[in-house]
C-alpha cells in the first residue's frame, strides 16, 4: 500500500514494530519510523511520525493478552491521543467482517452489534470502530476486509491436508490484496473520508469448492470436507459488498476468488 502511494506521489510515513525493518522501508523510499503500542508507545518513538494528513491504521488485536479487547482498546486510545494533537485530518481504520454476529444470510455494515460478534477479535474491532468514529478532530472511514489472499498469503496454508472439515458448504467471504489496496487508493483519491464499508469480493463459493481447488492450483494436498446437507449453505453467512460498489463505484479486479 505504501509503494502504490509513494508511487503516486505522496510522501508516505511508514511505521514497523520491528528496527530490522527500519532499513528495508528506507529503502523503499518511505520515512522509516519505529513505533510499537504494547498498549502505550514506546517512549523512544519519534513524533515526527505524526507528522501527517492521513493516518492508515491497521493494528489487529492482541491474541496473546488475557482480555484482548481491553488490550487493544488501549492501543486505539494512545493512537487516537496522539492523532488529537497531530495534523492528522483523516483516519482510514482497517477492520474485518469478523465483527458480524455468527447469525445467517446476507449481512450488511448496519448488522454488526456490540458485544455480539463471531469472537472476541471482532468485538475489539467494533469497539475500536466506535471509539475513532466518534472522534471530532479527524473524519474516520472504516474499511472491514474479508480474508486476505494473494501472492504469498493464502488461507489454504492452515487447511490443506485436512480432513473431514466442518462446514464445507459455508460461503467464503474473501478479498485478494490487490483489490484491498485498490479499494484504499479509490477512497483516497475520491476524497471518501467517513463511512463503513465491507470489503468483500462479489463471489462466494462454498468452501468445499474453493479449498480444494486453490490447493491443486498452488501444489498443496486437498483438503476433504464432511458431507452435509445441500440446504446447510442458507444457515451460513454472506457479507454484502453492495455499498461498497454503489458508493465508491469499486470495481474489482478479482471479482471472484475461483478467478485466482
Amino acid at each position: 500500500m505504501a509503494e502504490q502511494l509513494r508511487d503516486n506521489g505522496h510522501t508516505i510515513n511508514g511505521s514497523t514494530t520491528t528496527k530490522d525493518k527500519l532499513q528495508v522501508l528506507n529503502g523503499k523510499n518511505i520515512r522509516p519510523f519505529y513505533l510499537n503500542l504494547s498498549p502505550s508507545l514506546n517512549s523512544d518513538h519519534d513524533s515526527a511520525f505524526w507528522d501527517a494528513n492521513l493516518l492508515i491504521l491497521n493494528i489487529p488485536p492482541n491474541h496473546e493478552s488475557s482480555d484482548p479487547c481491553a488490550y487493544h482498546s488501549k492501543q486505539v486510545r494512545e493512537v487516537i491521543r496522539q492523532a488529537t494533537r497531530s495534523s492528522i485530518e483523516n483516519i482510514i481504520f482497517i477492520s474485518s467482517t469478523s465483527v458480524y454476529p455468527p447469525q445467517s444470510g446476507i449481512v450488511a455494515e448496519v448488522d454488526a452489534v456490540a458485544d455480539k460478534a463471531a469472537s472476541e477479535t471482532g468485538n475489539a474491532l467494533l469497539k475500536a470502530e466506535n471509539m475513532l468514529l466518534e472522534q471530532s478532530s479527524f473524519e474516520t472511514l472504516v474499511l472491514r476486509f474479508g480474508g486476505l489472499y494473494g501472492y504469498d498469503r493464502h488461507p489454504i496454508h492452515y487447511l490443506a491436508g485436512g480432513t473431514n472439515l466442518e462446514n464445507g458448504n459455508a460461503p467464503v467471504n474473501l478479498i485478494h490484496r490487490d483489490d484491498g489496496i485498490g479499494v484504499i487508493s479509490s477512497a483516497i483519491q475520491q476524497s471518501v473520508s467517513n463511512g463503513i464499508f465491507n470489503v468483500v469480493s462479489d463471489g462466494h463459493p462454498p468452501r468445499n469448492m474453493y479449498y480444494p481447488a486453490a490447493a491443486e492450483v498452488l501444489g498443496y494436498p486437498a483438503p476433504s470436507f464432511k458431507q452435509e446437507e445441500d440446504n446447510s449453505r442458507d444457515k451460513h453467512k454472506i457479507v454484502s459488498n453492495s455499498k461498497l460498489k454503489h458508493q465508491l463505484g469499486y470495481n474489482f479486479k478479482f471479482p471472484n476468488p475461483m478467478d485466482f
